[in-house]
């Protein structure tokens, strides 16, 4: 961790009890949640830098409505408790949540009444360097270099393996670029885990929040059935490694939530040597391996069927070259 972001930590430190910190203490540091502090904004909520004393900024993110799902409160405080013990490059810093019942008062047809809210906010590490969706397709559009775009596949992999191998393992649930960001140095960082899961002692498990993940990066096992595993961030990593491999962006659509269209461009397209060749007539033969390499690992973690998807650790293997 940078040394600015280790100050950071520290300085918040003292505001935090058991993980959690208070509402009114980020409407303070938020500017109260002012539109010139956004940073993000999407469907599930809005993201927002927040400046502690010092001049120390972390990124805090105001969940919309239940935005949890069906966790309840201890469910949901055991998870952000566990993220924040831990500590990985590739992953995003958990600093503090917020969970608060508090009542607002609202008027309608000239009456003020009290209207119950849930605030959920998670706070962050804060990342300058954007996204990887910013970086690899925006405006940004930054990472063009192959050495570049393998060592960040290289390091969201390790992150992820961290998170599933670690105790309890830890599913994220919606792997996409976005929720990638970078750091001064541009180390990739995963990051917002409003949907991740403990997943337990249980290898599988069944959930009914229909709305859970992106758009064109759930694994069909989940759109099916509402089932979920390491399985599930595995389809989901693929994508995103075919989408940095190749340069070329998923683009998904309701209609069509499960990527296959963009799978089947991919295979027909990456396949054969020829495309490679034409994108890259001057790239040297050892980092065409690789490219080569990330594409067969891509193909082979977006398989219909999940148990022939690659486990995060062969990944992580066969990208060292093992």
């Amino acid at each position: 961790m940078a040394t600015g972001s280790s100050t950071t930590q520290i300085s918040l430190a003292s505001e935090v009890t058991e993980g959690a910190i208070s509402f009114d203490r980020l409407m303070q540091i938020t500017d109260d949640f002012s539109k010139e502090r956004e940073i993000g904004a999407g469907a599930l909520g809005t993201v927002y830098k927040g400046i502690i004393d010092g001049g120390g900024v972390i990124a805090v993110k105001r969940h919309v409505g239940n935005a949890i799902g069906t966790h309840n409160r201890a469910e949901h405080k055991a998870k952000v408790q566990s993220l924040m013990e831990k500590n990985h490059e590739n992953v995003a810093r958990l600093l503090a949540f917020c969970y608060e019942n508090r009542n607002e008062v609202r008027k309608r047809n000239g009456r003020n009444y009290s209207h119950h809210v849930v605030e959920s906010l998670l706070c962050y590490e804060y990342l300058p360097k954007g996204s990887l969706h910013k970086n690899l397709f925006g405006d940004l559009a930054t990472i063009f270099d192959w050495n570049a775009r393998f060592k960040i596949i290289k390091g969201i992999c390790e992150g992820v393996r961290f998170l599933h191998k670690s105790c309890p393992p830890i599913l994220h649930l919606d792997l996409k670029p976005q929720n990638v960001l970078f750091d001064d140095n541009m180390v990739p960082k995963i990051t917002d885990f409003t949907y991740s899961r403990l997943l337990g002692e249980k290898e599988t498990r069944m959930i009914t929040k229909s709305s859970l993940g992106s758009v064109g990066y759930k694994a069909p096992e989940y759109l099916d059935h509402g089932e979920i595993s390491t399985r599930t961030d595995i389809y989901s990593l693929g994508l995103m490694i075919l989408e940095i491999a190749t340069r070329e962006k998923n683009c998904p659509n309701a209609d069509r939530q499960s990527a296959r269209d963009y799978v089947k461009k991919v295979k027909a397209e990456w396949t054969n040597h020829e495309r490679i060749l034409t994108e890259y007539p001057d790239l040297p033969q050892g980092c065409r391996d690789q490219l080569n390499a990330c594409i067969e690992i891509g193909l082979k973690c977006v398989n219909l069927n999940q148990n022939k998807r690659l486990k995060i650790v062969e990944i992580v293997n066969k990208l060292n070259g093992h």
